[in-house]
C-alpha cells in the first residue's frame, strides 16, 4: 500500500512525526495528497507552508534600467556550480539581452544573441563546460510608467529575489514591500487572485478541523467565512501584516507613504522542484570524479 520511503517523503513533506505520517498514510491507502490533508486536518502539521520550499540549487537576479526590469532564475544541481563565475556571467548576460531586446517568452529569449551564441547554444556550451545541468527556468520582463517606482531586494546572494513595482511613494518603499514579500512569503497580491478550487480546499479543510475540534457540523460551516479571511491574511500580500510594523497592513504602510502596489515578484530558487537526496560527501565525491 505504501513504502517506508513514502513515509519519509510525507514527514520531508509536512515536518509532522513518521508515526503520525504512518498514521495519515494508513487512514488515506497511501495517497500522499490526501495524507497531506489528514495531518493538516487534525492540526498536525502545517503542510501548506512547506510544500513549496527550495528543492533546487541556482541563483535568481534582478536587473533595472530606466523603466524596464527583469528577473530571472536559472538552476545547477549543485550550490559548487551557483557559485560559479561562470555560471554568474551567464545569469547576468541573460538578463541584459532580455532587458536589451523587452522579449517576453521564453522562446524568444532562448533564440537571443549573446555575441556570436544564441542564449540556448550558450546553455549548451555552459553545460558541456561546466559538467553539470544547468537549467534557465524562468523570467518576467517588467515595465513601469514615470509615475511609478521599482523595488528590489536579493536575499541570501540570490536565492530570493523581488522585484516590486508601485504607483508613486519612492524606491525606499518598493523595497520594503520587496523585503516584506521576501520574508513572508505571500502566494498572491489580492483576494481576487486567489483561485476559487484553492478556496474551496481550503474551505472544506477549514471545516473539517473545526469538526476534529468537537464544532457540531452547523457550527463548523459558520465557522468557515471567518477563518477563510484569516487565510486570506496569510497569503494575501497587501492584507498581511507589514513585518517592519504589524499593528499595519502592506496595504496600510504603503498607503500612508502615497503609494499603491500595482505588482510584486517573488522568485524563489528551486522552489516547487523536486531536489534528489544526496550527502554532502557523495556530493563532493561527484565533483571530484567528473
Amino acid at each position: 500500500m505504501f513504502s517506508a520511503a513514502d513515509v519519509k517523503n510525507l514527514r520531508e513533506k509536512t515536518g509532522a512525526g513518521m508515526l503520525d505520517c504512518k498514521k495519515a498514510l494508513e487512514a488515506t491507502k497511501g495517497n500522499m495528497e490526501q495524507a497531506v490533508d489528514w495531518l493538516r486536518e487534525k492540526g498536525i502539521s502545517k503542510a501548506s507552508k512547506k510544500e513549496s520550499r527550495i528543492a533546487a540549487e541556482g541563483l535568481s537576479e534582478i536587473i533595472i534600467d530606466g523603466n524596464k526590469a527583469v528577473i530571472l532564475e536559472v538552476n545547477s544541481e549543485t550550490d559548487f556550480v551557483a557559485k560559479n563565475e561562470e555560471f554568474k556571467k551567464f545569469i547576468t548576460s541573460v538578463g541584459n539581452a532580455i532587458l536589451n531586446n523587452s522579449v517576453t517568452t521564453m522562446t524568444d529569449a532562448l533564440n537571443l544573441k549573446i555575441g556570436n551564441d544564441t542564449i540556448s547554444e550558450y546553455l549548451v556550451n555552459l553545460i558541456a563546460k561546466i559538467g553539470e545541468k544547468i537549467s534557465f527556468r524562468r523570467f518576467e520582463f517588467v515595465t513601469k510608467n514615470d509615475n511609478e517606482v521599482f523595488g528590489a531586494y536579493s536575499h541570501m546572494g540570490g536565492r530570493i529575489s523581488v522585484l516590486s513595482v508601485l504607483e508613486g511613494s519612492n524606491q525606499e518603499i518598493a523595497r520594503d514591500v520587496c523585503m516584506h514579500a521576501a520574508a513572508m512569503r505571500p502566494a498572491y497580491l489580492k483576494r481576487d487572485e486567489v483561485p476559487e478550487e484553492i478556496l474551496n480546499h481550503e474551505r472544506e479543510i477549514i471545516k473539517e478541523q473545526a469538526i476534529n475540534e468537537g464544532k457540531p457540523a452547523e457550527i463548523a460551516e459558520k465557522m468557515v467565512n471567518g477563518r477563510i479571511n484569516k487565510y486570506y491574511k496569510e497569503v494575501c500580500l497587501l492584507e498581511q501584516a507589514f513585518v517592519k510594523n504589524p499593528d499595519v497592513t502592506v496595504e496600510e504602510y504603503v498607503k500612508s507613504n502615497d503609494g499603491v502596489i500595482k505588482q510584486v515578484i517573488r522568485f524563489e530558487v528551486g522552489e516547487g522542484i523536486e531536489k534528489k537526496n544526496e550527502d554532502f560527501a557523495a556530493e563532493v565525491m561527484n565533483q571530484i570524479n567528473k
